[in-house]
């Protein structure tokens, strides 16, 4: 796994499954998973996944490139494989899965490639992504994580059968304090009467902050009075570019932009409404997480978002690129506590679905199912 935060969705779920999957002392099904990352560059440089998995206690190897594309690497993966001797080879996003193809290792091992959905920043990434057309067909089975990224895998031809839907898993949820709600209001400058939105994700295009903040810009329209703050929590690529539509649109004093949070509890705990504006999603662990929280949700019906909320159950799902139906369904949560009520307690009742241990015997028992597909001659 290419990451450099133990925080983002796979890095998290990775490690998380990893944890369980040695502990397991009410059933048969277990596993050690050793973690391989890269680092590239001849400096040594602080990485924090790789510092969040070994304060997890899994065993953690670097693999060293002087450059993009540098060809040393894979006998440097074919290397740690003799030393490590799995049992399964299990990659995740394009780099990775390309490495193991080219590699040849999928001839000797079983492979499970996780695909967790491309993000289209620019033209080299677009061309980075199309890697997958060759990689994938290869890998023993490909585990997505909804429908819609399955069907775009069987156009790359990925044999359906190989295909495995997977959503993200979240741990419980444990509400902060209402002393450090308060802290945070004062630190942020809401005051307790103020209602608060949230929206949790990396600013790029394809997660459309910006169609939030002209969401925003409705909802002031249509009633300057309204005591109403937006939290943006993340970075990326858009932050300049929403900064700048707020201050276009005036709505900057509603919109509150906090960077990048490493423990977002207090944020999930002050909310009154979570918001997931995207163009496309996979299964989000934002998504997942404001669900574990209770919190009611307004969300784009894209993606994966339909399999995890149902429509007027967890959540009002919109159209994407549709600011007008985004404010129309905020203004309704916010303006109807009993709407709201009902939202989160859905939401209590259907977020076992996606628990870890849910997650865990489900990649347990593809491991099983993998290694039985094995001829058992492959990997001596």
């Amino acid at each position: 796994m290419e990451a450099l935060w133990p925080t983002t969705g796979p890095a998290r779920n990775l490690i998380e499954f990893a944890c369980r999957a040695i502990n397991r002392s009410d059933s048969l099904l277990s596993a050690k998973v050793i973690v391989a990352t890269f680092h590239r560059g001849t400096r040594p440089t602080r990485n924090e996944f790789v510092h969040g998995c070994r304060e997890a206690g899994l065993e953690v190897h670097v693999i060293r490139e002087r450059f993009l594309f540098d060809p040393a690497v894979v006998p440097q993966i074919r290397k740690l494989i003799a030393l490590c001797k799995p049992d399964i080879i299990q990659s995740h996003a394009v780099k990775s899965h390309f490495l193991i193809r080219l590699s040849g290792l999928n001839r000797r091992y079983p492979w499970i490639a996780f695909q967790h959905g491309y993000t289209w920043t620019d033209s080299k990434t677009k061309i980075y992504n199309c890697l997958d057309r060759w990689s994938l067909p290869a890998a023993s089975r490909v585990v997505t994580v909804c429908r819609p990224f399955a069907a775009a895998l069987e156009k790359i031809g990925v044999d359906p059968k190989r295909i495995v839907i997977q959503h993200n898993s979240v741990k419980p949820f444990s509400p902060s304090g209402e002393r450090e709600i308060s802290d945070l209001r004062r630190r942020l400058g809401i005051s307790m009467d103020c209602q608060v939105a949230l929206c949790v994700g990396r600013f790029s295009r394809e997660k459309a902050q910006r169609d939030l903040v002209e969401a925003v810009a409705i909802l002031r329209k249509s009633n300057e009075h309204r005591k109403l703050k937006v939290i943006l929590a993340g970075d990326g690529p858009d932050e300049g570019m929403l900064k700048k539509a707020a201050h276009s649109a005036d709505v900057g004093e509603w919109l509150v932009f906090v960077g990048r949070v490493s423990n977002p509890t207090p944020y999930y705990t002050m909310a009154d409404l979570f918001v997931l504006p995207s163009h496309t999603e996979g299964s989000p662990n934002a998504l997942l997480e404001a669900l574990a929280a209770g919190l009611p949700i307004v969300a784009t019906s894209v993606g994966g978002v339909p399999e995890i909320v149902r429509n007027e159950s967890e959540a009002l799902l919109v159209e994407k690129q549709n600011p007008m139906a985004l404010a129309q369904a905020m203004a309704r949560v916010l303006d109807d506590s009993d709407l709201r009520h009902r939202l989160a307690e859905t939401a209590q009742r259907r977020i076992h679905v996606f628990s870890p241990e849910a997650y865990c015997e489900s990649i347990l028992s593809l491991y099983q199912s993998c290694l039985a597909e094995m001829p058992k001659n492959v990997c001596s």
